[in-house]
């Protein structure tokens, strides 16, 4: 899955079940911890297999259930310890891109490209095309039918984020605001 992909997924997640606990839309905060979780297994995994040779595939410590598990008790203590929803979020985004990299081995009944989520117990699928890096995979690209899916996924998930109001926009703002007010007096 795509990075939008991934960000698209778990929004398309946590946005109706904010709703359904709180009855409000998600806060700012917590939507920019969501879409920091949906991409932390590639932010991390991928650099350090492609370009660092430390683990064995794209697909390996982050995207674990292992670390799944531990991540997520670490974040949502933090989010508890500090009376925000930003480390469920974290935490749904994280098993959110799990969750969108194992549906396609799972549909297809391909159960040896899912032993990522086992990792180190079992062994990382074999290398495959998305285990290169983002430039080769960006000039692969193709409009596949389930990359077409993606896009449509991406679009119907903009639309729900702009229903919800936005939330995580005027956060960015301000933050980039106070961080221009902070460079100016220094």
């Amino acid at each position: 899955m795509w990075p939008w992909g991934h960000l698209a997924f778990g929004y398309l997640l946590y946005s109706p079940a904010v709703r359904v606990k709180t009855g409000r839309a998600p806060e700012g905060v917590a939507a920019i911890a969501l879409a920091l979780g949906t991409q932390f297994p590639d932010l991390v995994d991928k650099p350090l297999a492609w370009y660092l040779d430390v683990l064995p595939h794209g697909r390996s410590l982050m995207h674990s259930v292992f670390a799944l598990v531990v991540v997520s008790l670490v974040v949502i203590r933090l989010g508890r310890r500090y009376e925000s929803p930003a480390g469920a979020a974290f935490a749904v985004g994280h098993a959110s891109h799990l969750v969108g990299d194992a549906l396609r081995p799972l549909l297809a009944g391909d159960w040896a490209n899912l032993t990522f989520l086992a990792w180190p117990l079992l062994p990382v699928p074999l290398a495959t095309i998305e285990d290169t890096s983002l430039v080769a995979l960006l000039t692969r690209v193709t409009l596949s039918s389930a990359a077409f899916g993606e896009i449509l996924l991406g679009l119907s998930v903009v639309l729900l984020w702009i229903l919800d109001g936005r939330p995580g926009l005027q956060t960015i703002g301000r933050l980039v605001r106070e961080a221009s007010r902070e460079n100016r007096r220094h």
